[in-house]
This record gives structure tokens, C-alpha cells and sequence, in this order.
């Protein structure tokens, strides 16, 4: 049977024994430096499997509890399913125990058990005071209802109820995407004699594969996944909630550092601006005022950066949720729903959290107006991110697609069935139905257009972009049509648009006429008539035969000796072989009248348009050929 994972967090306040109690549960012992066991107290995340029975495999994170390590602390609880709150029966709810529920709550864990340790240092009489004081201290955090299980770690009392409890939780708890784009925020880097590289993380989504090629982000450095370990043991693969250890190929350690994100697709953004929707602690030290510094954690990362206002100048304490913005220093890896916890530098302390609403958040204008939109972007369903989106940008990729909204692909599919506003076209673009509505009109305007002037190479773009613009932006309508031209939509040659099955052709109705007209002009070789008098003797109107020459001469059937004289291009290479060969490396115009026997009034516009092709080059009195132009 497939097997489900999950990840288990630990927390509470320094020395309440989340240590002794994932031994317990797991019997790994997490502290594994030196400095931990000499002073007894967690510095760096430790990690336990836990096998559940039913194929439930839990991810133990004991995370520090000490104030100092609370950067370790907020990176080990960003990834996880369940939490801990462990509270030691002689000591109850300390204030790290109170900021580390602050830091839960607003990274939205929602599923929570309470494990009061310790309980051999009271009396037993004393028990139940100490699991009312705890309930007190919990009331309105996510803790509030949560199972509450007494435990000894040392003699094991309460530990298989602790594991049932877990287990009984877990099945109630939807798994994370194992199918989708695979990203695992990093938050150990460490080299192996031997082997390279290794990183460690908890897989937030998606699938990892031995031997799969990754992207370091922000650097976008690209590795391999040379080999898998899953809690110190070889695995060909690790899933969706599952802690795994993977040695990267042609990187150092000094290319990564915890916070950096592996990914098997672009499908994340990097960015140093995003939207957000921040809530703050009930009492905060100090106002938060417009553009003061703070510090960022998401995932594993941790940023220096500013907070910016739109609708106020500071905030207080617990105004409910504000929306706003962070400006970073440095760029991080995120997606829109990422949970997010804000920390001051100085005086230190947690002073909010909340989720990413836009990981490509712009600079807006301070005002009500950037409120307004800010709400409209957090409310708005993945359908209307999308249209919104496409409305704005015109059309995109698939991969720039999931990026901006930070859907995944199936939501994609969904939304194409189910909201006709979005439908999909070639090669993987996305568009808008105003934009697919626009290039069908473009393509009815072309037929049109094709009819009346069936020689012309197509209409030029900007008459066709000013011809559809008649509600619509002309910057909006040339993108579309450049799109439609890229995805072979529409045909683009130099400036001109054409539909994509049309070749330009005599008008049927003058065909006839037109070939007779062009077999009298060929047959009169240099001695041609004037363009017009042909046209006449044909019977052609004067806007088709002015049609006529244009298209003549771009497609190189014709060459004018004047403004008037035109002559067929089979008479101009014969006429040109012929002097060639009856002439050395140079000739002057008594030689050229004598080989090519025609009156000076051709003579002379001919020699010239040789001297323009670049085929003869005048020197004095002479022309001398070009001789790498003839064959």
C-alpha cells in the first residue's frame, strides 16, 4: 500500500523537553552536537522518523526553544502538518512558550496536541491545577481546544496515548501535493568526505526523484539529486512531507546557504517585493511606522528588508489585518499562500505574520486606491487571478502563467473547463477570450483586406493595429498581434500581416489580362513602351496596374529604367549575360551601345541601374564589373 507522510513540529519554551520526548516517541536522540549535549539545550533543528502503523509515516522536528534560536525555530515549524506544544507541568506557559504560539498562529497551523511533561516533578494532586492553568493560557490561540496528554518521558508514561493521538490526527489531515512542481526550502548545507554536497529540508510539495535535474534558487544554479537519504536511510524518491537529505552534483557549499530553494521547474518566483496580508500580535513594544525596518522569515529563509503602507502611516498592535507590503534586500523564493512571520531587528521581538497575497508586487501609489486593488488581488478565486492577470499582461506562458498566480497546472484545467473568460492556445499560451475574440476580428479584417488587394504582401501593421483599436488601447492590440504572429496565428513579413494561408496572386478578375500585358512587355526586351501604354493596350485600371508594378518589383519581376520605362527582369539578364560576355573587365558606353544595340535613351537608364545594383562600378568614362555579382 502507498504510504503517507507528514511532518510533526515541537515546540515550547527552552528546557520543557521536547528533546526527551521525541526520544520517547521515536528513540533518536536529536541533539547530535556537541555543544547541545554538553549545555543540554537544542541550538539546530533535529529530525526523528516515526512510523505510525496503516502506512503513516511521520517527520519528527524538534525544534529550539531557547529566544536566541528562534530563527531555527520558525524555519523548523514553516513545513509542518501537526504541532507539539509541549509545556512542562513544573514551570506551565513561559513567554517563549506564548511567542511560539504567536509565531504558530500565524503561520496557520490548525491542527495542534498539547504534551504537559514532567508531570513526575508534581505532586499528583497538583496535575489537575496544572492542565487548568494550561487551558487559561491557551484560550483564543490555535491551542484553545487541542487534546491535552500528560506525559513522562523518562518512564514512558503517556506515550503510546501521545502516539495514538498523533496517528488520529494525522488521518484527518489532507496530504501535500506530491504531484505538482517539486521545492524543497533548504535549511541545512553540509559537505560529506567523499560524497559532496549535501542539503537537507523538508519537501514542501511535489516529488524528488535520484538522479533528477534541480535549480538552485535565487541563484539559479543547476544541479543533479545524485543521491537520496530519507532519515539517515538510501531512497530512490522523497514525496510531499517527507524530510530527505539529497547530494547535489557541481555545486560547493559555499554556493548554498539556508534559505536558498531547490526546484525542478520555473514555476517559482524570484522576487524582493511581494503583497501581503500582515497581522500583528495583541501588544507590540513599539508602533510599526511607515518604511521601518524588519525581518522576514519565510520558509527558511530570513531577509532584512522594509515594511510599506498604503492606507496609513504606522499600526499599533492588533489592528486586524492589514494589507501592505515588503521592499527586501535580498531576493527570496516564494508563491502566492506562503506563510510568513515579521520580526524587529531592534527592540527584538515577533511582531506579526500572515500570507504572500502577490510574490510580484509592484510599487503602487500611497492612497485608498492601492487598498482597494491590495483586497480585490487577496479575494479574488483562481479563475479571477487569471483573468485579471491576462487582462493585464495580454498573454503568457504557461510557465510565466503559473509563476504570477502561483496555481499549478490541474487548477489550470479546471478553470479552462469550468470559466469560459480563459482558454488556452497554441503552444502553451495563455490567453484572455477578449484576446482570442481580437485576433479572430484581426484575421476577418485580413480576409477582407486580402480580397481588395490580393498582390500586396499584407497589411501593414500599424494600419491594422490603428484599425482595431477602436475601444481598445493601440498597445494592447499591437501586443495581441504580436502574439498571434509568434504562435502562427496570424503571418508577419517585415511590417506587413497577412492570414497565414495567403500568398499573394493576380486579382482573378484581371489575371487574364495582366499575363497578355507582361508577355508584350517581355517580348519587347530593352526597347520597352512606357508602363503606362502598356496597361492601356491591356485594358487595365490605373489603381490595378499602379497594384501591379508594386508588386512586380518586390517580388524582382520587373526593373524601371525611369520613372516611366519598366523593363520585364528575364529582358534584364539577358541583356546582362550578353554585355558581360562581349566585353573585358571594363567598358565604356560606346562598347555597351555596340554589344547590346539599343538607342542611348536605353542605353544610358540601364547602365546606371547596373552601376545601382552594385553589378558595375563607374570609374571616369568606364564601368568595371563587379566580377564576384556575376556567374
Amino acid at each position: 500500500m502507498e504510504k503517507h507522510y507528514y511532518t510533526v513540529g515541537m515546540a515550547g519554551h527552552i528546557d520543557h523537553g521536547k528533546t526527551s520526548l521525541t526520544k520517547a516517541l521515536t528513540n533518536v536522540d536529536t541533539d547530535r552536537l556537541k555543544e547541545e549535549k554538553e549545555r543540554q539545550i537544542s541550538i539546530e533543528l533535529g529530525f526523528a522518523p516515526l512510523e505510525l502503523g496503516d502506512n503513516l509515516v511521520a517527520s519528527i522536528i524538534d525544534v529550539p526553544g531557547h529566544e536566541r534560536f528562534i530563527r531555527q525555530m520558525i524555519a523548523g515549524v514553516a513545513g509542518i502538518d501537526l504541532v507539539i506544544l509541549v509545556v512542562a507541568a513544573d514551570e506551565g506557559v513561559m513567554p517563549q512558550t506564548k511567542e511560539h504560539l504567536d509565531i504558530l498562529s500565524f503561520l496557520g497551523i490548525k491542527k495542534g496536541i498539547v504534551a504537559v511533561t514532567k508531570i513526575d516533578k508534581v505532586d499528583p494532586d497538583f496535575v489537575e491545577l496544572v492542565k487548568e492553568e494550561v487551558k487559561e493560557q491557551l484560550v483564543g490561540t490555535v491551542f484553545a481546544d487541542s487534546p491535552m496528554i500528560l506525559v513522562d518521558s523518562l518512564k514512558g508514561n503517556g506515550i503510546n496515548e501521545l502516539k495514538q493521538e498523533i496517528k488520529g490526527n494525522l488521518l484527518e489531515t489532507e496530504e501535500r501535493n506530491a504531484n505538482g512542481a517539486f521545492r524543497l526550502p533548504i535549511d541545512q548545507v553540509f559537505t560529506v568526505k567523499g560524497q559532496g554536497t549535501v542539503v537537507r529540508g523538508t519537501v514542501y510539495e511535489g516529488t524528488v526523484i535520484e538522479g533528477q535535474s534541480l535549480l538552485i534558487l535565487p541563484s539559479r544554479k543547476e544541479t543533479k539529486a545524485r543521491q537520496l537519504q530519507v532519515h539517515h536511510k538510501a531512497a530512490d524518491r522523497a514525496v510531499a512531507g517527507q524530510r530527505v537529505a539529497i547530494n547535489l552534483s557541481n555545486v560547493t557549499k559555499e554556493d548554498l546557504d539556508r534559505g536558498d530553494v531547490l526546484v525542478d521547474k520555473e514555476h517559482f518566483v524570484v522576487t524582493n517585493t511581494i503583497d501581503i496580508s500582515l497581522s500583528l500580535v495583541e501588544k507590540i513594544k513599539l508602533a510599526v511606522k511607515q518604511r521601518a525596518p524588519i525581518k522576514l522569515h519565510l520558509g527558511t529563509s530570513e531577509v532584512m528588508g522594509k515594511i510599506v503602507f498604503f492606507d496609513r502611516n504606522e499600526v499599533v498592535g492588533d489592528e486586524g489585518e492589514v494589507l501592505c507590503q515588503l521592499r527586501l534586500n535580498e531576493e527570496i523564493v516564494t508563491k502566492r499562500g506562503d506563510r510568513f512571520i515579521l520580526r524587529r531587528a531592534t527592540p527584538v521581538e515577533t511582531i506579526g505574520g500572515g500570507w504572500v497575497i502577490d510574490p510580484n508586487g509592484q510599487k503602487y501609489k500611497f492612497g485608498q486606491a492601492t487598498a482597494n486593488m491590495l483586497h480585490k488581488k487577496k479575494e479574488g478565486t483562481p479563475a479571477q487571478r487569471i483573468i485579471d492577470i491576462l487582462k493585464e499582461k495580454k498573454y503568457m506562458s504557461k510557465k510565466e502563467l503559473f509563476q504570477q498566480t502561483s496555481l499549478k497546472e490541474e487548477a489550470l484545467t479546471e478553470i479552462k473547463a469550468s470559466e469560459p473568460d480563459v482558454i488556452e492556445v497554441l503552444q502553451g499560451y495563455t490567453l484572455h477570450s477578449e484576446q482570442t475574440a481580437l485576433i479572430n476580428r484581426a484575421k476577418d479584417v485580413l480576409a477582407t483586406y486580402h480580397d481588395k488587394y490580393p498582390m500586396r504582401m499584407g497589411m501593414n501593421k500599424a494600419e491594422l493595429v490603428s484599425f482595431l483599436s477602436h475601444n481598445v488601447p493601440k498597445e494592447w492590440v499591437g501586443s495581441v498581434v504580436d502574439f498571434a504572429s509568434q504562435t502562427g496565428e496570424l503571418k508577419k513579413q517585415e511590417q506587413f500581416i497577412a492570414l497565414v494561408q495567403f500568398e499573394e496572386s493576380f486579382p482573378a478578375n484581371w489575371s487574364k489580362r495582366i499575363e497578355s500585358m507582361l508577355i508584350d512587355l517581355n517580348s519587347d526586351g530593352l526597347n520597352a513602351k512606357s508602363w503606362e501604354e502598356y496597361g492601356q493596350k491591356a485594358g487595365l485600371p490605373k489603381d490595378v496596374l499602379e497594384e501591379l508594378k508594386h508588386y512586380l518589383r518586390q517580388k524582382g519581376k520587373i526593373y524601371f529604367l525611369d520613372d516611366k520605362i519598366a523593363i520585364s527582369s528575364s529582358s534584364f539578364e539577358l541583356a546582362l549575360k550578353k554585355l558581360y560576355n562581349n566585353t573585358e573587365n571594363s567598358f565604356d558606353l560606346k562598347q555597351a551601345k555596340d554589344s547590346l544595340d539599343v538607342s542611348r535613351k536605353y542605353l544610358i537608364p540601364f547602365v546606371e541601374l547596373l552601376d545601382h545594383l552594385g553589378i558595375t562600378k563607374r570609374q571616369d568614362q568606364n564601368r568595371v564589373w563587379v566580377r564576384n555579382t556575376i556567374e
